[in-house]
């Protein structure tokens, strides 16, 4: 069995650094704007696995890109994945109260706190992403944003949550087919932007390139399909937010259309898959492989 310390050690350590980077990046609280910087750094700081940002790092590290210029790339993928979920749990979206065991932004403060807070952050985002800190050729910074806008947008994460939005008063549920095209987007375009952004930062090969989008995609997957998972089987006060909430209200999900031991399956699967495109970097990618075994295996 794969000894899981050295990625646990590894997944800690990097959360740490991305968690400081945001702390001193994120506005602090100050005049009449002030609550949206307190909303804005509630939703962002103190929670959270910073997979994605441990992607952008490790993958970063295969060209041996320097923590000190990745760690904004990570940053900035945490900003902008924290505002989607603040305008997710809006109640014309998800109506959640809780995430991450705190009260949503919208419950602690209200509605339009959230949708400006997530405004910003989304801004914030961009912003570290242009900062010469991170990489001192302007064109390698342009690629990182622009490939970040086009997955945050109508063709990535935003386009997958209209999707989801349609298919609560559609007529029939999603089939597999629908339901995968979804998640690719509305939860892989943000997990494939991490996985490909070291490849970017270190001037990646076509192959090279293939092997992270390819692992990316997969492991994308396999982490929705395990969400799915836990929405049946996990434990609330582990996971922080509301569960059973997409079986109340009949919504497909991978665990509906294909069963919970399926859905396991489906999942191991693909994490097998994932950790294999990643041949290609050999001993180095050890870290991005136990990634996979780790998002089937989760708690929350």
């Amino acid at each position: 069995m794969l000894d899981a310390a050295p990625f646990q050690s590894a997944l800690t350590a990097t959360a740490a650094r991305i968690e400081a980077c945001l702390e001193a990046e994120l506005p602090v609280p100050q005049g009449a704007e002030a609550p949206i910087a307190h909303a804005m750094r509630h939703a962002t700081l103190g929670g959270g696995k910073r997979l994605r940002g441990f992607l952008v790092m490790e993958s970063a590290s295969l060209f041996g890109i320097a923590p000190e210029g990745s760690v904004l790339a990570a940053a900035a993928i945490e900003c902008l994945h924290a505002y989607s979920l603040v305008h997710d749990d809006l109640p014309c979206m998800d109506d959640d109260d809780l995430r991450r065991g705190q009260p949503t932004v919208h419950v602690k403060w209200d509605e339009a706190t959230a949708v400006l807070a997530g405004d910003a952050l989304q801004s914030q985002a961009f912003t570290l992403l242009s900062d010469p800190r991170l990489h001192p050729d302007p064109a390698v910074r342009l690629a990182l944003v622009a490939s970040l806008a086009e997955a945050a947008g109508q063709v990535g994460m935003v386009g997958g949550q209209a999707i989801d939005i349609a298919a609560e008063t559609a007529s029939t549920p999603l089939t597999l087919e629908e339901i995968t095209r979804l998640q690719t987007l509305k939860t892989g375009a943000l997990i494939r932007w991490s996985a490909r952004a070291g490849g970017l930062l270190g001037g990646a090969d076509g192959t090279q390139m293939s092997a992270l989008t390819t692992f990316a995609g997969d492991l994308g997957l396999a982490f929705q399909i395990r969400d799915d998972i836990l929405d049946v089987e996990g434990d609330a006060a582990e996971t922080g937010k509301a569960l059973r909430k997409d079986d109340a209200a009949g919504k497909a999900t991978f665990v509906s259309l294909l069963g919970l031991d399926g859905a396991k399956a489906r999942a191991d699967a693909l994490a097998q898959s994932a950790a294999a495109a990643l041949d290609p970097f050999g001993e180095a990618a050890a870290h991005l492989r136990a990634t996979a075994a780790f998002t089937v295996s989760r708690t929350k």
